[in-house]
């Protein structure tokens, strides 16, 4: 039967992730730091505003682009708190969730044979959407010393006559990093100069602890081109609803707009519902879990250091990054071996790309008591090596 399989797919890996996920589950008292979902359950309101759509029969397709209120309302939403300003009507698209949006924003500007260029580390998906359309994904490995961040130099030292798209991830999965406006700035001078279209994911925007966002697409010559990617799964709790964004120039959004209109039709039109009530009464219960995660992460990372695990100071997402190099211990060795002795489950940062080896990603979006308690698992197993 492996005959049957297309190339495309052979290429591509299994998810590093859902491994230790998958091996977590089938163990007894593991403390999951693992999966990069959020902790609370959906605020009740949003919930009922779905509830009361089927309650009421709206239970039938939305337009492709999804419903216009909510498009509305995503578009001063995003215009009142990143300065970026979409038309609802023609530069919108609602899909479900942010990983359909980046799988339409890849396969409607990449033709086989263009190089994407790919900050890693970086989420598992990237690599393998680009792949899986007939490009090529060129990875740029951002340093530690740079805080993760991608550089202008490094930007040109990949530069190639097919590099035809710029894909970034900030805040960053794994490593929790963040582009400031003059980071963009440095960026966007590159990108103008070599003609490069930009995809920027942004799903952790709202989960910025240090100043605000700076949204790609507010950068003086960036909005032209570029493409903005974000869902409702991380900062509204929303990961089962499946719910994201696309938001580009209407030449680009049009033609993202045939393909998903042949492989999804619309997103769910109830969660499109409950979108509509996080948009416009979801900010406060937001703001409480984003100081939640930012007390988190100031605990957990302070371990981190304390117990010999040096980790730079994650700005956003919810994820810490550290280094496990000084063990002696690969990161997948390190990974299996602290989830089999110590019942702490955490992800090799080999899996995110070549930058991420000899880290490990964990997610502090778990209560304060377990991330008390894996910190001194942690510190545990690193004593008895």
């Amino acid at each position: 039967m492996r005959d049957f399989v297309s190339e495309r797919a052979r290429a591509i890996p299994p998810s590093g992730i859902r491994r230790f996920f998958d091996l977590a589950g089938k163990m007894e008292d593991v403390i999951s730091l693992g999966v990069g979902e959020p902790d609370y359950t959906t605020p009740w309101h949003i919930c009922e505003a779905a509830i009361t759509s089927i309650e009421q029969g709206h239970t039938s397709y939305t337009s492709n682009t999804g419903l216009e209120t909510l498009r509305r309302d995503l578009s001063s939403f995003l215009n009142n708190r990143y300065q970026i300003s979409y038309d609802p009507l023609s530069e919108m698209i609602v899909t479900t969730g942010v990983s359909e949006a980046l799988d339409i924003a890849i396969r409607a500007v990449i033709d086989p044979g263009d190089e994407a260029l790919v900050v890693d580390p970086i989420y598992v998906s990237y690599g393998p959407c680009v792949t899986l359309a007939g490009g090529k994904p060129v990875l740029m490995p951002c340093l530690e010393k740079d805080h993760f961040r991608l550089t202008p130099d490094l930007l040109m030292e990949h530069i190639t006559p097919k590099s035809k798209v710029l894909i970034l991830n900030f805040p960053n999965n794994p490593s929790g990093a963040v582009m400031r406006k003059e980071d963009i700035k440095g960026i966007a001078d590159v990108a103008i100069d070599h003609d490069l279209l930009i995809l920027s994911d942004e799903v952790y925007a709202e989960l910025t602890y240090e100043g605000k966002h700076c949204a790609v697409a507010s950068v003086d010559g960036l909005w032209e081109r570029t493409v903005t990617l974000s869902g409702f799964s991380k900062a509204f709790a929303m990961t089962g609803w499946r719910l994201g964004y696309f938001c580009a120039p209407k030449e680009i959004t049009a033609a993202a707009l045939k393909i998903h209109q042949y492989i999804m039709l619309s997103a769910p039109t109830m969660a499109q519902y409950g979108a509509i009530e996080a948009l416009r009464h979801g900010q406060d219960p937001m703001e409480q879990m984003v100081r939640e995660y930012h007390m988190r992460r100031n605990l957990f990372v302070d371990g981190l250091n304390r117990i010999g695990l040096p980790c730079h100071l994650p700005e956003g997402a919810f994820y810490a990054f550290p280094s496990v190099k000084q063990t002696g211990l690969s990161d997948q060795e390190f990974a299996e071996r602290l989830i089999t002795e110590a019942g702490v489950a955490v992800v090799p940062g080999s899996v995110f790309g070549t930058a991420g080896e000899g880290h490990v990603r964990c997610a502090y979006a778990v209560s304060r008591n377990d991330l008390s308690e894996a910190i001194a698992r942690m510190g545990e197993f690193i004593q008895n090596l």
